[in-house]
């Protein structure tokens, strides 16, 4: 649960951050972004639904692995963005593969066996960049860096928009 919630505050803040030089990274894009963050997250539900159960019921190989790669991000966030209307469907696909890519980087910073980040890249290739090897995935710290972060930014944000009447949307 701490990487999940490190990730979306992590798109948090960056796009929050983005959203004060760019005019069309508004609050409500941001909170796509954030959900685009968790999409990589998507292979945990192994944990409820095991993966055997889902080939049992579609009658097909099954894996959550592609969840946590690029190529998994992109469709995903498809699928995702057919939910929005006709006008912010691009838009919205946007956002959520940026914040899929967010979660993507964040993980791409973990400490690894072999030093090497994963398949991140599928489908573009198999190749697996080296990792910085920065932290462990159950390490508490990184929960807390990113709520800091994220808190910052957060009353940043909220003292930047009390000189407006209203921030846009």
């Amino acid at each position: 649960m701490a990487d999940l919630l490190s990730h979306v505050l992590a798109a948090y803040a960056l796009f929050t951050l983005a959203g004060w030089r760019v005019d069309a990274v508004t609050g409500r894009w941001v909170v796509v972004a954030m959900g685009g963050a968790a999409i990589p997250d998507l292979s945990k539900v192994s944990i409820v639904v095991a993966p055997r159960t889902v080939e049992e019921v579609t009658g097909l190989p099954f894996s959550y692995a592609p969840f946590s790669t690029l190529g998994g991000v992109v469709l995903v966030a498809g699928i995702i963005a057919l939910l929005f209307g006709d006008e912010y469907r691009r838009q919205a696909w946007g956002f959520l593969v940026a914040g899929g890519v967010t979660s993507l980087v964040v993980d791409g910073l973990r400490l690894s066996i072999d030093g090497r980040a994963g398949t991140l890249l599928y489908p573009l290739t198999w190749w697996g960049p080296p990792s910085p090897n920065l932290y462990l995935t159950s390490d508490p710290r990184v929960l807390g860096v990113t709520l800091v972060v994220a808190g910052a930014v957060f009353v940043l944000d909220w003292r930047r928009s009390a000189g407006t009447d209203s921030r846009p949307e």
